[in-house]
């Protein structure tokens, strides 16, 4: 399972483009249309265009059944605004995600110059630290969360003990399928809230 414990300060970014052509390589092979090179202001590849002349869209498409990349090549178009950000990531997406860092995983584990090493643990980037935590049974929690983040392993390991006891001893659950138990994630929505309010207090009094 993942969860971010700091969002983004501006999840979403306003850019109005005088003419044709746009500063951004974009491609509509997902189902939405996003951002694959270029950078413009906060925009950045993996971003999303979720409005068209603040006109929400849906997929591919504007509310007006306009596709959305017809309307950016059209130079008749512009100026033209488009709305960027992060959407919500579906079941697919998560299972591809999870599939791949189990993959980068069990790499590092191989490639790793400490004899038996665990795998990843933490893994730092210049924006965000990606922990992990592997139980004996070989299921991966991770998160990620920004630098400022502290107490990621009592989380991870309280977020192991909500899923053995809401998940594993339900009797529904199949096994290493995705998780739709709604006691888990209403118990974890509560950890969640818990650690974002005693990061808050404790920022409040380092400032």
């Amino acid at each position: 399972t993942a969860s971010s414990i700091h969002p983004p300060n501006k999840p979403e970014e306003e850019i109005t483009f005088p003419s044709h052509p746009i500063p951004l390589v974009l491609t509509a092979d997902t189902g939405k249309v996003l951002v694959k090179f270029g950078a413009s202001g906060n925009v950045k590849p993996g971003m999303s265009v979720i409005a068209v002349n603040r006109q929400p869209v849906t997929g591919l498409y504007t509310g007006n059944d306009q596709a959305i990349l017809e309307i950016i090549n059209d130079p008749a178009s512009y100026p033209l605004s488009l709305t960027f950000g992060r959407t919500k990531a579906s079941a697919n997406e998560k299972l591809m995600l999870a599939s791949i860092f189990h993959s980068l995983f069990a790499i590092a584990a191989k490639i790793s110059p400490v004899e038996q090493s665990s795998g990843i643990k933490e893994l730092r980037t210049e924006k965000f630290t990606l922990n992990c935590f592997q139980t004996i049974t070989g299921v991966k929690f991770f998160m990620i969360v920004d630098h400022k983040q502290t107490g990621c392993d009592h989380l991870l390991h309280r977020i192991y003990e909500l899923y053995t006891d809401y998940v594993l001893k339900n009797p529904f659950y199949p096994i290493d399928m995705p998780i739709r138990c709604e006691l888990f994630d209403q118990n974890l929505r509560k950890v969640i809230e818990q650690v974002e309010r005693t990061t808050a207090y404790n920022s409040e009094r380092l400032s």
